[in-house]
């Protein structure tokens, strides 16, 4: 594989839902607090598997209207009442599920030396509160609302590349940056673009509320956390 250096990119791109924005946080939160109005408590590594599994069906619809749906599936799992204003409930959270505390000051930090360009499987609803809750930081964004289809179809990140070459730009100069393995590592490696994983569940084990992938992508990249990104990037000469 051929060396990379952080100073070659112009371009990151980047997954925002479990990246940037902590979604397992948020959907733990919400149960929390439904558990505890039925005088409940759910565990939340538990929940998170459950979501998972309810996640990921042919029937899905886009994100986080979904939410809709799989609360229905996992209350009864969870021991949590079946109402659909729950489920509303629920999908209404994602307007406030907070930003990983690094990411907004990182993304601030990188955006003194690259375009940022936000990619993301959630409609522009959510999209809208999840950048102020970053600090607006971008230079373009992408939701399931523009592409219309999720990561990790192709068909997705070419619009991306189609708006890189229109803002004079390349693919060779552009680095992927998420967390998923299976919406983002290994696509972006098939599709020969350059990629940093952020492994945000470092300290835990398994995938969380992200689907496993059918084999582990070895990133070119490879941090723990974005302000470890934003670390490595100040360390880089000027060009």
């Amino acid at each position: 594989m051929t060396q990379l250096d952080l100073a070659q990119f112009r371009y990151l791109t980047f997954d925002v839902v479990g990246t940037l924005i902590d979604f397992e946080g948020g959907i733990v939160s919400s149960l929390a607090e439904i558990a505890a109005d039925a005088n409940r408590a759910v565990d939340g590594e538990q929940a998170l598997s459950l979501y998972r599994a309810a996640r990921y069906a042919a029937d899905a619809d886009r994100f986080p209207d979904d939410l809709v749906r799989v609360y229905d599936i996992i209350a009864p799992q969870l021991g949590l009442p079946r109402q659909t204003a729950l489920g509303e409930r629920f999908r209404d959270s994602a307007a406030r599920w907070k930003a990983f505390p690094d990411s907004a000051a990182a993304m601030a930090r990188l955006a003194k030396r690259y375009k940022l360009i936000a990619m993301t499987n959630a409609r522009r609803w959510a999209m809208d509160h999840f950048e102020r809750a970053l600090g607006s930081p971008f230079h373009a964004t992408f939701t399931v609302d523009d592409t219309g289809t999720e990561k990790p179809d192709p068909a997705f990140f070419a619009q991306v590349l189609a708006f890189v070459a229109r803002d004079g730009g390349s693919k060779s100069e552009i680095l992927h940056v998420a967390q998923s393995q299976y919406h983002d590592i290994g696509i972006s490696r098939q599709l020969g673009i350059a990629n940093c994983w952020i492994e945000r569940r470092h300290d835990k084990q398994g995938y969380g509320g992200t689907i496993e992938p059918a084999s582990f992508t070895r990133p070119d990249f490879h941090f723990r956390s974005m302000a470890e990104l934003a670390d490595a990037v100040d360390h880089v000469p000027a060009t």
